[in-house]
């Protein structure tokens, strides 16, 4: 059980700094998703297509 927790915060930090770098490349083009805990969740979750859903859904609205 303790095993399963420390790999789904692994997950959780390693979104954390995924988002994070993303959010510094794509600065220059204004494409930066948030990074709050529902963002953080669905990509520790779902993994990186998650990154490119929450893109398209930022294009699409804005």
């Amino acid at each position: 059980m303790l095993k399963k927790i420390f790999k789904f915060m692994r997950k959780v930090i390693f979104s954390f700094f995924f988002l994070y770098s993303y959010n510094l490349i794509a600065s220059p083009l204004n494409l930066i998703v948030p990074i709050n805990i529902i963002t953080v969740l669905a990509i520790s979750i779902l993994g990186v297509p998650a990154i490119f859903s929450f893109i398209i859904i930022l294009l699409l609205i804005y």
